[in-house]
């Protein structure tokens, strides 16, 4: 069975944009006048929690706080992440976040091979959109065939949704497909959907249990498509191997 696409995650896999969130939220936070500011390995810890306004929520239920102050801040929640998200694509439109290592040289190769791409992402579209037109040009978008992202499904990774998502719109079942991810979180979501992993961790998920993936690098420098299809692709039955043998005779 053949491989026909890659459905990459986006924050942490086609860049380290961890950082630059990072940096918008605090500013966010400042623009605001909340006395909060992420430190590096406060924003680790708080990636374990996926999707920004979830990761927001979360912070807040850990302050402990009670009545109208936790309910203030909890509405609160969609204008930071709205001056969170403008302050972001600004960042990334000034080419402050490169691809990793590796990224645009594998997309090359497996469009090269007639293979389709796509995104599964719990982040929004907008931050998609500006990352993709600021890495790979004005038509980087339209190099993916399908595109899902955070908004679209109700629960986010790890949960299998968005995985099943971006399957359903290609048309394909898992065995077909291959995932590239960087955190525990999307590993076990992709898993779920039933796809075979490649993940190349970062800082951002230094520690977090990676062994599962069935290939687990620190980048994809020097990973040719064909290569990774042969990896993730299974050997026919030794049934169909014998009849293929014996149709050559």
């Amino acid at each position: 069975m053949s491989i026909e696409a890659l459905i990459f995650d986006v924050d942490g896999t086609l860049a380290d944009t961890e950082e630059a969130h990072r940096v918008a939220f605090n500013e966010a936070f400042r623009k605001h006048r909340l006395p909060w500011d992420w430190s590096r390995e406060d924003y680790r810890e708080l990636l374990k929690t996926t999707g920004g306004k979830e990761r927001m929520s979360a912070y807040i239920d850990g302050l402990g706080l009670r009545g109208s102050e936790r309910a203030w801040l909890v509405e609160l929640i969609p204008a930071l992440h709205a001056e969170k998200t403008r302050l972001y694509t600004t960042f990334v439109a000034e080419g402050g976040v490169p691809l990793r290592p590796g990224v645009e040289a594998l997309l090359d190769d497996a469009e090269a091979a007639g293979c389709r791409l796509a995104i599964a992402s719990t982040t929004s579209a907008a931050n998609i959109d500006a990352l993709l037109a600021a890495t790979l040009g004005p038509r980087g978008l339209d190099r993916f065939a399908v595109i899902a992202c955070g908004d679209q499904v109700r629960r986010k990774k790890p949960a299998p949704d968005i995985y099943k998502l971006a399957l359903a719109n290609l048309g394909l079942e898992a065995e077909r497909a291959i995932a590239v991810e960087d955190s525990a979180n999307g590993l076990r979501s992709a898993q779920a959907a039933g796809l075979w992993t490649v993940v190349t961790p970062t800082f951002w998920s230094e520690g977090s249990d990676l062994s599962a993936a069935e290939l687990l690098r620190p980048s994809l420098e020097g990973l040719g498509f064909e290569a990774l299809a042969a990896q993730a692709a299974p050997p026919p039955p030794p049934g169909l191997i014998r009849t293929m043998l014996e149709g050559r005779r």
